[in-house]
């Protein structure tokens, strides 16, 4: 549990602790853009792959037991998850070198939440918590959880540092909570501007690894082991 634990303080070291600060400066001054992408890279896969060895690997006792109903639930609610993690990685403005599209304003996705990626994230993540219950998934998915939930605000930092003009119209029209923006009318839901193609991709591969979770992750997804 004690490898389980500082590998889940370095995935969010160097996620909050390098890329959210100005320590992500001082480094892209020194290595330059490309090398402290290759670097910043190279440290998130040796993060993730301790930490997935050290979650395979830990003790863990159980908190609590997810019912069977939960478990329908959560899987239902993964369904948008996978959507609108699909639909991120079209034309994210806030995506790494996606700022030319702010002037543009928000189109697709960004209209129900400007960090779709994130947001996806930290659902998956929370749902995970939700339906382990144990310490050890408390750790693991917990990690992924803080690190999504804390790089909203600090993308939206970085983007209105970098993008001064554009950036608080852009702001304003979105929100981080997903359909924020459109309930307080300053935004409206545009499914033409998302398309099909995303959705139902994301359906397909939520369908997929719903079945074929027991085959990809060792446990199945709707009845406990």
């Amino acid at each position: 549990m004690v490898f389980l634990l500082l590998a889940a303080l370095l995935w969010i070291g160097v996620h909050i602790g390098i890329s959210g600060t100005a320590l992500r400066g001082h480094l892209v001054a020194k290595l330059g853009e490309t090398a402290f992408t290759i670097a910043f890279s190279a440290l998130s896969f040796a993060a993730i792959g301790l930490l997935v060895m050290a979650w395979q690997t830990a003790d863990t006792a159980p908190v609590w037991f997810a019912p069977a109903w939960l478990r329908w639930v959560i899987a239902a609610l993964m369904l948008p998850v996978f959507v609108i993690f699909i639909c991120s990685l079209v034309g994210n403005p806030t995506a790494p070198g996606g700022g030319g599209l702010l002037a543009k304003g928000p189109r697709g996705i960004q209209r129900v939440t400007r960090h779709p990626m994130l947001c996806a994230s930290a659902a998956w993540a929370a749902l995970h918590v939700l339906g382990n219950g144990d310490t050890a998934a408390m750790l693991f998915f917990g990690a992924f959880l803080v690190t999504a939930v804390a790089g909203m605000p600090s993308i939206d930092t970085k983007m209105a540092r970098r993008h001064a003009q554009a950036w608080p119209d852009f702001a304003k029209a979105t929100s981080i909570v997903p359909f924020g923006a459109i309930l307080a009318g300053r935004n409206r839901f545009d499914m033409a501007e998302i398309g099909w193609i995303a959705p139902l991709i994301g359906v397909l591969l939520w369908a997929a690894v719903l079945h074929g979770h027991r085959i990809l992750f060792g446990v199945p997804a709707l009845i406990p082991s």
